[in-house]
């Protein structure tokens, strides 16, 4: 998700999904034919049509990684909170032209849902760009994808779901070595918590999705991100906000990190099940991994590389336990 998503998240930020598909219909709505209710499902887009969509979400996820790789390499200008600002300032402004949402007509209730979505778009992000400040990206990716994780565990209450979780547990404490001494603690921690803050984004942002019409409710979220987070860059990163070569860098982030992964999505889930999606978006560990790699030349161990795979399968399999129960 991160996760953004992501958020980087997460990189989360687009990866809602991975823990309740009802959430993948943020970027949309409600409504017949929304994203993520199945109404056009691959069976009726046909083989090539679900192949294309697969694709489609693979790109986003890819996209997202590495525009949080690229994101990793501005930090020495702009610092992460810095940089995190940039990103949820530039993806605001394009959000906000491109679907020009209505700021009449919405109860009290609609808004205090976007503010909180909002909220926890901020913190996923600002605790995410934090952690991979820290820590490896891939280590981080999967450290924040424990959050969804978790929330899919206690939504599901099915007895499997144990296993599911020790899975993910034994990947945990291989990744940290048994004790986390080669790690960044504060680093664990801020991933931890970016975790934390992608589950509220999965929450509030299933709720947007049934509240705002198209993708309204994630431009107005969006916009809030940028403004709650608006004063900590400026405290961090000062004038070096306003550099050219910065900025530049900072709405390439922005892009990579979250007006292309949406679009992708949003394309995908017009034909896509929620429950594929949410799967495919299980593998965010590993893409993040590989752009980690090519990007920023963070090689993993193969303890590393295992525990990133028991998280993936893990969360697979959490996933698949909760739409087993929803559909029976």
């Amino acid at each position: 998700m991160n996760p953004v998503k992501g958020a980087g998240a997460a990189e989360p930020v687009a990866a809602a999904s991975v823990a309740v598909p009802e959430a993948a219909g943020v970027a949309a709505g409600g409504g017949a034919g929304a994203p993520g209710d199945g109404s056009r499902g691959p069976a009726g887009g046909g083989r090539r049509a679900a192949l294309g969509s697969v694709a489609l979400v693979v790109s986003g996820g890819i996209s997202v990684q590495f525009g949080a790789a690229v994101a990793v390499t501005l930090m020495p200008r702009a610092g992460a909170a810095g940089v995190v600002t940039l990103r949820l300032v530039a993806a605001a402004l394009v959000l906000m032209l491109v679907c020009r949402p209505k700021l009449r007509g919405h109860a009290r209730a609609d808004w205090g849902t976007v503010v909180v979505f909002g909220v926890a778009m901020a913190g996923m992000n600002g605790l995410f760009y934090q952690a991979v400040d820290r820590i490896p990206l891939g280590v981080a990716v999967t450290l924040e994808v424990l959050g969804p994780l978790a929330l899919s565990v206690f939504a599901s209450r099915r007895l499997v779901n144990v296993l599911w979780a020790g899975l993910a547990l034994a990947g945990v404490v291989l990744l940290g070595g048994g004790g986390f001494g080669s790690l960044d603690l504060v680093g664990v921690a801020y991933a931890l918590g970016a975790g934390v803050c992608w589950a509220l984004y999965i929450l509030f942002s299933a709720r947007t999705g049934r509240r705002f019409p198209q993708a309204d409710g994630l431009a107005l979220a969006m916009a809030v991100g940028a403004v709650v987070f608006l004063p900590i860059g400026i405290a961090q990163a000062g004038g070096a906000l306003i550099v050219p070569s910065t900025m530049a860098l900072g709405a390439v982030v922005a892009v990579l990190s979250s007006v292309l992964p949406y679009t992708l999505e949003l394309l995908a889930l017009r034909r896509l099940p929620a429950s594929t999606f949410a799967i495919l978006m299980s593998l965010e560990p590993a893409i993040a991994a590989a752009a980690g790699f090519l990007i920023l030349n963070q090689a993993l161990s193969w303890p590393q590389a295992l525990a990133i795979a028991l998280v993936i399968g893990a969360s697979m399999g959490a996933v698949r336990t909760q739409i087993r129960g929803v559909s029976g």
